[in-house]
């Protein structure tokens, strides 16, 4: 008499998945928590210089950028209230010049301590804005002690494109 019995009748039992979509939703719901999704809606037409490859790098540390734009307004709400002149946009609204101090103080205070150290300010500026503009923004930049300044640009077609 064995003690382990037949072994051709043994079947493999199946794999128990009905824990499965609890850990798929857990998984699924901590990336939704611990991922951050910045987008900021344009409202400021930015048609951005040509520069060449060599001159342009790449953002290393997303995070630490804080995006001014200047341009002239897009909506027809906005053109009726600032015209056709360039605009300054911080966030997600047209501001003025006297407020991109407290906007990049604020920007500089919501960060990591690690990505306020390297803390940069990209300016996006349309093509044909008028330097008046860009100059104030700058200066106000100085004040807020933001000096490392970015400018962007678009990458120069190649010439097989």
């Amino acid at each position: 008499m064995s003690k382990f019995g037949n072994k051709e009748k043994a079947e493999m039992p199946e794999l128990n998945t009905s824990s499965l979509p609890d850990l798929i939703f857990s998984i699924l719901f901590f990336f939704m928590i611990v991922t951050s999704m910045r987008e900021e809606e344009v409202k400021v037409d930015v048609k951005l210089p040509k520069g060449s490859e060599r001159v342009l790098t790449e953002i290393e540390h997303k995070s630490s950028v804080i995006n001014v734009y200047v341009g002239v307004p897009t909506k027809a709400e906005d053109r009726a209230r600032y015209g056709d002149r360039n605009c300054i946009q911080l966030n997600d609204k047209i501001s003025g010049i006297n407020e991109v101090r407290d906007f990049v103080n604020d920007g500089r205070k919501s960060m990591k301590q690690v990505d306020q150290a390297r803390m940069k300010v990209a300016l996006k500026v349309n093509q044909h804005a008028d330097m008046g503009i860009v100059t104030d923004v700058k200066m106000e930049l100085r004040q807020a002690g933001a000096l490392n300044v970015l400018y962007s640009a678009d990458k120069l077609a190649e010439k097989g494109e």
